[in-house]
């Protein structure tokens, strides 16, 4: 589980490949090309980009004659979203803890 929740921190980590995985999200199925153009990035960037994204499983990608289509699989980011939810409850339970503490502090 850790080396997923790894993978996709890593992937996201660049704001170039978190803004393709974003329009993919969005959007839906698109071609390198449309991504190119949208990316405003070379082509082959852009193919390095989702080669990463493709290795933390945020997305698929199907042939369709002499084009590569990619969608987002959002079911991937269920690692980030699990370590969200465990460090807000941590979060959480501190602040509770520190305003059980300012009550008792007060005159």
């Amino acid at each position: 589980m850790r080396a997923a929740a790894d993978n996709v921190f890593k992937a996201l980590a660049d704001p170039t490949r978190r803004a393709i995985y974003e329009h993919l999200a969005r959007d839906g199925e698109q071609t390198v090309h449309a991504l190119t153009d949208r990316a405003r990035v070379s082509q082959p960037a852009v193919s390095k980009h989702l080669t990463v994204l493709k290795r933390a499983k945020l997305v698929r990608h199907r042939r369709e004659g002499r084009e590569t289509h990619y969608c987002a699989q959002p079911q991937s980011l269920a690692p980030l979203a699990d370590w969200m939810n465990a460090y807000g409850a941590f979060w959480r339970d501190r602040f509770d803890q520190l305003e059980s503490l300012l009550k008792r502090m007060e005159p």
